[in-house]
């Protein structure tokens, strides 16, 4: 292995900065919102040279989006229960977690301010929309293949999906798990 390979390796220092660049911009978020930071600060917070973030994400705007995009989507891995049903309340009871936590609402405004910013934002909502399709799909199509009721992606976004993030960005919380059985009771 050469020292180019060895340097691209997964977990490394690089992995390491990004977590630290990722964590300063949710903190930030959450203490300031949407617009009211700079790289310089990101930098400060994360313990990092901005030179290092203008080289990995070239400007604020991709790394805030990168932020988004990372965090919403792969903190929710698929389930596969065996079931529609199963992997529908499990998946839901994770994003609820997830959107709840800590960096949940931080995110999701991050997400939102993007989605509303100009070309480069709705690019990102764009984005977002299709990764979380895109990991739905794979959940549908699992069940289709076990001769499960097809669902279109479209549908669990529009009917668990969106009403737990709405209440969330509009502090109406908690989601409970009944609350949240009952959207999947709802769409099946």
């Amino acid at each position: 292995m050469n020292e180019r390979q060895r340097a691209r390796r997964p977990g490394g220092r690089s992995a390491r900065v990004g977590a630290q660049v990722h964590q300063a911009v949710t903190d930030l978020i959450s203490e300031r919102g949407y617009g009211n930071f700079t790289v310089g600060e990101v930098a400060a917070r994360a313990g990092v040279a901005d030179s290092s973030i203008y080289r990995r994400w070239g400007d604020l705007e991709t790394l805030l989006t990168d932020v988004a995009l990372t965090r919403l989507n792969a903190q929710s891995p698929m389930p596969d229960t065996g079931s529609l049903e199963g992997d529908l309340r499990t998946y839901a009871a994770q994003v609820a977690r997830e959107i709840t936590g800590p960096d949940g609402p931080a995110v999701l405004h991050l997400a939102v301010a993007l989605s509303s910013s100009g070309q480069r934002g709705m690019q990102a909502g764009a984005d977002l929309r299709a990764e979380r399709t895109r990991q739905l799909q794979s959940m549908l199509d699992r069940a289709r293949d076990r001769g499960e009721r097809a669902l279109d992606a479209s549908d669990v976004l529009d009917h668990i999906l969106a009403p737990m993030y709405i209440r969330v960005l509009f502090g109406m919380v908690p989601l409970t798990p009944d609350y949240i059985d009952g959207l999947v009771d709802r769409l099946l």
